[in-house]
């Protein structure tokens, strides 16, 4: 059997075993698929089944959580912990609190989570959590009932050696403030179980746009691995939360023009590009509590808003999502091509489907997958942990210099690895084997477990 049907044959194993998990499926298949010629030259790991191992989680958690509205009505929501992969160091990934999660869309961002804290060069295992509950439109009083109640189930499973979860979708400051108090109350111990804490009580400075500041040093290399700079660029993102104000905050401090920002409700069109008073709006947007971006429009005349559509179908020169999984597709790709697209980053979690991706390939538009792209922010979350360990809080510029630092490295790692394998430039098969190849190791090192 050759490489590529021992491939295809795990693939179509796990899809068996996960029928309905199609996130999961396409990130499993993604990597997978790009893995073919390092296996070539380790057939070890193929005789350890290192990949049917790596595509189970060592354990998941599934639980109910109980709590009362501000109506006194009782309301029951799932929770979740898929604890994938600590090879390499304890469980860590975000916890995502919406109403569109499941048990797919979890194990799929854990999945992701093991490939991008190797890139780190961290410590870190890969996991993912969250909740079915919906944070929108909910008092505080409600968001804290839950958040007490979600903690006390999963204290049992989590601590700054085993699991230590942080912030995503849905999980602010707020949210981890009242389950780091429920967790401290539990278990009677001040320690680092959790990141993206509050700068008083443990949290590092920058850590909020530490996914954005992220992927725009990851860009600023892969620019200059072309010989061009980000400075005039002009650059489309999608989103209005932390990682699109990141983003956007960072791109306009070196010298970018970002002209759009998104919502559900659909998207800002400003020709005269963000300023540092409207990046400071998104955070106002966000805070809001209002998932919608069409307020922009008003508070700043001469940007336009546009119902129902995405921004991929505006002019320029680079792109970046910072919204969804999945939310650029074949036709956004076709259009970002035909409006002459140079740069193509995924800020969010597999923000492009496939389609989207071997499109941008076929065109030679370089193409930056979220798992290395977006690591800044799990690599501040490690930084975070740092810190914990030594008792100490850094300065904004330590953090921001040791972050820049992480991205160069994980950029050059990704360029090295695809030019190994014989596909130089090739930042999505360089960023699948270097993620892979660390944490292969050790698990063949480990043993069988």
């Amino acid at each position: 059997m050759s490489t590529k049907e021992y491939v295809d044959k795990v693939i179509a194993e796990v899809k068996a075993k996960t029928a309905g998990e199609t996130e999961f499926h396409q990130a499993m298949e993604e990597v997978l698929n790009t893995l073919v010629p390092y296996l070539d030259k380790h057939p070890e790991m193929i005789k350890a089944k290192i990949l049917e191992r790596i595509t189970e989680p060592e354990r998941t958690v599934m639980f109910r959580v109980p709590w009362v509205d501000d109506k006194g009505e009782v309301q029951v929501n799932r929770g979740y912990r898929v604890e994938f992969n600590s090879a390499i160091g304890p469980y860590k990934g975000g916890l995502r609190f919406a109403k569109q999660v499941t048990l797919g869309t979890l194990k799929f961002l854990g999945f992701e989570q093991i490939f991008k804290n190797s890139l780190t060069s961290l410590p870190m295992g890969g996991g993912k959590g969250g909740s079915d509950f919906d944070p929108v439109g909910k008092s505080d009083a409600e968001v804290m009932r839950f958040c007490q109640s979600f903690m006390t189930e999963l204290c049992k499973y989590i601590g700054p050696n085993t699991d230590v979860p942080a912030g995503d979708l849905g999980v602010g400051g707020r949210e981890i403030g009242y389950m780091f108090g429920q967790y401290k109350r539990i278990r009677n111990e001040f320690t680092g179980v959790l990141t993206g804490k509050g700068h008083e009580w443990g949290g590092s400075l920058i850590r909020p746009e530490a996914t954005g500041y992220g992927a725009v040093y990851f860009l600023c290399e892969m620019l200059k691995a072309k010989g061009d700079s980000i400075k005039g660029k002009t650059i489309a993102i999608s989103g209005f939360g932390n990682v699109s104000w990141g983003t956007a905050k960072k791109a306009v401090e070196l010298g970018a023009k970002v002209v759009t920002i998104s919502g559900p409700d659909g998207y800002i069109y400003d020709p005269e590009g963000l300023n540092e008073e409207k990046v400071a709006y998104l955070l106002e947007l966000r805070g809001s509590g209002k998932n919608i971006a069409s307020p922009y429009a008003e508070k700043f005349p001469g940007s336009k808003f546009i119902a129902g559509k995405k921004p991929w179908e505006v002019k320029c020169d680079i792109a970046m999502t910072c919204a969804l999984q999945n939310e650029l597709k074949g036709e956004d790709a076709k259009a970002l091509i035909a409006n002459g697209v140079k740069y193509v980053v995924e800020v969010s979690n597999m923000g492009c489907n496939a389609e989207a991706i071997e499109l941008f390939h076929k065109a030679n538009i370089p193409f930056a997958p979220g798992k290395a792209a977006n690591a800044g922010g799990v690599a501040t979350s490690g930084l975070e942990m740092a810190q914990n360990g030594e008792h100490l809080y850094w300065t904004a510029e330590e953090v921001d210099r040791q972050l820049h630092n992480i991205m160069i490295n994980i950029h050059d790692a990704c360029l090295s690895a695809a030019k190994e394998v014989g596909q130089e430039g090739n930042y999505q098969v360089g960023a699948n084997i270097a993620g892979f190849r660390k944490v292969a190791k050790a698990m063949m090192d480990q043993g069988i477990v």
